[in-house]
C-alpha cells in the first residue's frame, strides 16, 4: 500500500475519526485503510451484479432470437436420441 495521502479535516470531525478507531483497537491510518477494503469489497460486489445482470439480459436478448423446434424437440431430445 505504497500510496500516502493527506486529508486535511477539522478538529472536530479528527477526534471523531480518532473515536471510532479507537473503539475497534486500531490507529487512525489502520482503520482508515480497514474502511477503504471494504468499500473496494462492496464495489466489487456491486460490478459483479452489474455484470450478472447484463449477462441475464443478454440471454434473455438470445432466447427471444430462437425458434422452437416444429417438433417440440428439445435440444437434450437431439443429444439424447441421436438427431443431431
Amino acid at each position: 500500500m505504497g500510496m500516502s495521502q493527506i486529508i486535511e479535516l477539522s478538529d472536530e470531525s479528527a477526534a471523531l475519526l480518532k473515536r471510532q478507531a479507537d473503539a475497534h483497537g486500531l490507529t487512525v491510518d489502520a482503520w482508515v485503510q480497514a474502511l477503504a477494503r471494504e468499500r473496494a469489497r462492496m464495489d466489487d460486489v456491486y460490478l459483479g451484479r452489474q455484470k450478472a445482470q447484463a449477462a441475464a439480459a443478454r440471454i434473455l436478448q438470445i432466447q427471444q432470437r430462437v425458434k422452437l423446434d416444429p417438433d417440440g424437440w428439445s435440444l437434450r431430445d437431439y443429444i439424447d436420441y441421436g438427431r443431431l
